[in-house]
C-alpha cells in the first residue's frame, strides 16, 4: 500500500478521524475489507515493550516511509484492567505525561468523543531521567478503555514539520567576515593615500607666438605683454607661482 502511493501522499489524519474512524471501527468491528484496511494502516503493538526510536520499523504500511509520525492501537494493560495505574516503561527509559488530559470533539454534534493526553519520552530512570524530542499523543474512546490509539513522532523547531524544503545550494562560497573586513580596510587605505597624492599641474597654454601680435601698428609691445601674461603657470596648493624665469620684463 505503501510503495502504491505517490509522491506527496502521506497519512496525516485529524484527531477526530482517529477516534471516530479508526478507533471506534477497531472497538466496534465492521465489514471484513474495512478492518484489514484499519489493521494495515495501524497496527496493533505494546509500544512499552520498545524504545521510541524502534517503533518506525513496525509502523502500519501507509507509514512505513514516514519520517516524521507513526501510529500504533495499544491494548489495556492488565494492571490497568485491576483498576491500576499503567506502566509506561520501556528498557531504557520512560513515557511521562505532561499537563492535563482535553478531549477530542465531533465535528458534527460538537461534543466530546474522546480523551486525549500528551507524553513525553525520557532517557533513564524517574525521577532523574533525561528529557529527549519524542512525543506521544494517546486517544481513547469515551466509554471504551480496553484500547487506546497513540501517535509517536518527534519534537520539531517547525511548527509545520511537513512544510520543510531543502535549502538549495550557494551559488558562490561567501567571503568570510574577516577576510571582508580587511578589503574594506584596504580600500579605505587606498583612498587615503589617493588623497594625500599631490594637486596636478594646471597649465595654461600659450595661444600663439609673439610674431603673431606684431603688425608694425604700434600694438607690439601690447602683444608681447599678453603673451608675457600667458605663459605656462603651475600650481602648487591652490596658489599660483610665476614661473618668473620666462617673463620679459621690458
Amino acid at each position: 500500500m505503501a510503495d502504491s502511493l505517490p509522491p506527496g501522499f502521506r497519512f496525516y489524519p485529524t484527531e477526530e478521524e482517529l477516534v471516530s474512524f479508526y478507533l471506534f471501527h477497531k472497538l466496534q468491528g465492521g465489514t471484513q475489507d474495512l478492518i484489514r484496511a484499519v489493521d494495515q494502516t495501524i497496527p496493533l503493538l505494546n509500544i512499552y515493550l520498545f524504545n521510541p526510536w524502534d517503533l518506525p520499523q513496525f509502523a502500519g504500511e501507509v507509514c512505513k516511509r514516514d519520517e516524521e509520525q507513526w501510529f500504533f492501537f495499544i491494548p489495556r494493560q492488565e494492571s490497568e484492567a485491576r483498576g491500576g495505574r499503567p506502566k509506561r516503561v520501556t528498557a531504557n527509559g520512560y513515557w511521562k505525561a505532561t499537563g492535563s488530559p482535553t478531549y477530542v470533539y465531533s465535528s458534527n454534534t460538537h461534543r466530546s468523543i474522546g480523551v486525549k493526553r500528551s507524553m513525553v519520552f525520557y532517557n533513564g530512570r524517574a525521577p532523574k531521567g533525561t528529557k529527549t524530542q519524542w512525543k506521544m499523543n494517546e486517544y481513547k474512546l469515551i466509554g471504551y478503555p480496553k484500547l487506546s490509539l497513540c501517535r509517536i513522532y518527534k519534537k520539531s523547531k517547525s511548527l509545520r514539520a511537513f512544510d520543510r524544503r531543502p535549502q538549495p545550494p550557494p551559488l558562490e562560497a561567501p567571503i568570510p567576515p574577516k577576510q571582508c573586513l580587511e578589503t574594506q580596510h584596504n580600500a579605505g587605505d587606498q583612498f587615503a593615500d589617493d588623497q594625500k597624492l599631490p594637486n596636478p599641474p594646471l597649465t595654461v597654454e600659450r595661444a600663439s607666438s609673439p610674431e603673431s601680435f606684431s603688425s608694425g601698428d604700434g600694438h607690439g609691445e601690447a602683444a608681447t605683454t599678453n603673451y608675457n601674461m600667458q605663459l605656462k603657470m603651475e600650481v602648487d596648493n591652490y596658489e599660483l607661482v610665476w614661473d618668473w624665469s620666462r617673463l620679459n620684463w621690458l
